[in-house]
């Protein structure tokens, strides 16, 4: 059921963002199995895309990672709160990413209440890139994990999702990158169809 590698080596990111919605993203921690589906992403078009941490090909301690053959966890450290995970593509040296912003929690709910502390998790749970790592345990250290592993990985339990019901719009808080924040790379699923 996990994506095999070559879903994550295609050299179109957007096509691939789009692709993984309704798509699940799994992980297991400790011994405890959690994930859900996902229903919105952000994709980072590398050296040339302004609002990616890559841009102008720009290597560092954190971005090396980016660098990689596709098919591995980027996570990284936000306002020094928040990890967030992101699913590195294309082939090495091009640095695509994939920022997973929303998902619908579905398997492991006792563990995900108790590693946020809510009494109930529900619709609207996983819906921030913050709320996604905190449910499923993903942490900036796991940066660098092969997605092929059996620590965290996505399944493609779903067929293709119908363009109809697919949203596309600017990317949340990348104002810094000029006229490439209005670029339409933010795809989510409409709500109707995962509230009900």
């Amino acid at each position: 059921m996990k994506l095999d590698e070559a879903f994550y080596l295609r050299e179109d990111v957007k096509l691939i963002a789009r692709e993984l919605l309704g798509t699940y993203l799994m992980t297991n921690f400790d011994g405890g199995i959690t994930g859900g589906m996902i229903v919105e992403t952000e994709a980072y078009e590398g050296v040339t895309d302004r609002a990616s941490h890559a841009y102008n090909n720009r290597r560092t301690g954190r971005t090396e990672v980016m660098f990689a053959r596709g098919g591995r966890a980027y996570v990284y450290l936000c306002y020094g709160i928040h990890s967030l995970f992101n699913i590195v593509t294309n082939i090495e040296d091009i640095p695509h990413a994939i920022l997973v912003r929303g998902i619908l929690p579905l398997e492991g709910f006792d563990i995900m209440q108790k590693r946020t502390g809510r009494e109930k998790i529900e619709f609207g749970s996983g819906i921030g890139p913050g709320r996604v790592s905190s449910l499923l345990g993903i942490h900036y250290s796991h940066s660098g994990l092969s997605l092929s592993g059996d620590q965290i990985w996505i399944e493609g339990r779903k067929t293709g999702i119908p363009e109809k019901d697919i949203l596309a719009g600017p990317r949340v808080g990348v104002g810094y990158a000029g006229a490439d924040a209005l670029l339409p790379y933010r795809y989510r699923l409409r709500m109707d169809l995962i509230s009900g």
